[in-house]
């Protein structure tokens, strides 16, 4: 299924008020896409997310990530000392201790310091390769349909992972890849800070790989359990 047909089904079934976004990491290994625009501006991960909800293409290579914290776990910088400490974080207000703080931080999911050379997103749709992970941020209600759609074959239960900060980043960005499961995120305060992010808004990450299955599961899904909910 091409990224632009999968996009259009989700956007019809969920009812999707912004584009899917696509998101792929590109190793230190790898070539970096040439057809994409770089920001003039440094830019945070959160940042180029919201951009790209809203229809832009971007390349941001290691330098021009302005967030060192997200920078950091997503492979492309290594972490400061202040961070790693919990100094950083603590001093926002939002722990009680330096060590709460570094405790988030020993505790999130992160990728080897510089192994990735950048980072690309885009519409969905206008995705010419296979993305890592998908973003969708909208308001609950339409993202707890992934919820049924990922658990349509097997049951179970979702479990949600999520910290006061590093929403787009770790929760939606870097958990999916490395587990293999959707991962939902209620923000954070760094994206709600520094981006168009609504009150009202949530965040789900779904990985590239099962990304398929989970529109064949909405699309039985809306047969019947979406339509009724939503008094369709």
């Amino acid at each position: 299924m091409e990224n632009k047909v999968i996009s259009d089904k989700l956007k019809e079934i969920l009812q999707l008020r912004y584009e899917p976004v696509a998101v792929k990491l590109v190793k230190k290994s790898e070539d970096i896409p040439a057809d994409f625009n770089q920001p003039e501006k440094k830019t945070r991960h959160c940042q180029s997310i919201m951009k790209a909800r809203t229809g832009e293409c971007l390349l941001i290579p290691a330098d021009k990530h302005a967030c060192v914290v997200g920078g950091s776990s997503l492979g492309l910088l290594e972490t400061p000392d202040n961070v790693r400490s919990g100094e950083f974080h603590s001093k926002i207000g939002m722990f009680d201790t330096h060590e709460a703080a570094a405790k988030m931080i020993e505790e999130r999911a992160e990728f080897e310091e510089c192994s990735m050379q950048a980072t690309v997103v885009c519409p969905l749709e206008k995705a010419d390769f296979k993305p890592d992970v998908v973003v969708l941020i909208d308001l609950p209600e339409t993202l707890y349909w992934i919820v049924p759609a990922f658990t349509f074959e097997k049951g179970g239960r979702v479990t949600l992972s999520t910290a006061p900060f590093q929403a787009t980043c770790v929760d939606s960005t870097i958990i999916p890849i490395q587990t293999g499961d959707v991962n939902f995120s209620m923000g954070c305060f760094g994206c709600r800070r520094t981006t168009d992010i609504g009150r009202d808004e949530m965040l789900v990450g779904i990985p590239g790989p099962i990304l398929e299955d989970i529109v064949k599961h909405l699309e039985k899904l809306y047969e019947k359990p979406i339509k009724k909910a939503r008094g369709l």
